[in-house]
């Protein structure tokens, strides 16, 4: 079996509260799994990302009287969709789901750490300016291909594989193994659209070799 160095599995958010019976569940979040565990396989290295939010994070919609779930307010002129409370630093719902195997992981990058700023991308905070350093760590070991994968299609990670190419990265988004929140309704559908006419690359994890 080929693995090749220059590239790089990127696992996003596979927690147990995007996943069923958690607070805020992708529907069939939890299918990625096996799909996600069989695509490791194909790498040498494998970085996962984990929301890890305070209790009083931005993202919340009991951070904000008077406002509800799926709600969009304005903090600090950027605009925030509303969510339940999710992946608590340190709690259960902020774990990895126990099936998917952690032991190839390189490194695990934790965001969405800033009580006042969210952050649906791997490589930068919502602000668009504020970066996380993944990308340098990647280029130190130059990596070439980012390859995506994990929840969701069109939050984390349809913005986490826009700001892998807008930082030069060839990125390619294996699409049985993600699954998509689609709030709006329609979401998942438009940011495919848009990945693809930034140059993301759609591929089925069959395409691995």
């Amino acid at each position: 079996m080929n693995k090749h160095g220059a590239r790089v599995l990127l696992v996003v958010d596979v927690q147990n509260d995007f996943c069923p019976g958690g607070s805020l569940p992708v529907h069939d979040g939890d299918q990625v799994v096996p799909v996600i565990n069989h695509c490791s396989t194909f790498f040498e290295r494998v970085v996962a990302t984990q929301d890890w939010h305070p209790r009083n994070h931005v993202s919340f919609a009991d951070s904000h009287p008077g406002k509800k779930i799926h709600d969009v307010v304005k903090v600090h002129d950027l605009e925030q969709v509303l969510w339940p409370q999710h992946c608590v630093q340190g709690t259960h719902g902020a774990d990895f789901h126990p099936a998917l195997n952690t032991e190839n992981f390189s490194l695990v990058l934790r965001k969405g750490t800033k009580p006042n700023m969210d952050s649906y991308s791997a490589f930068r905070e919502n602000d668009k300016k504020t970066i996380t350093g993944l990308d340098g760590y990647l280029r130190r070991l130059s990596v070439r291909e980012v390859y995506l994968s994990g929840l969701a299609t069109d939050y984390c990670v349809f913005y986490s594989a826009l700001d892998a190419v807008s930082m030069g990265f060839e990125t390619h988004v294996i699409i049985d193994a993600c699954r998509g929140v689609d709030v709006p309704a329609g979401n998942v559908e438009q940011s495919m659209i848009i990945m693809k006419e930034h140059g993301v690359v759609i591929i089925d994890s069959s395409d691995l070799s």
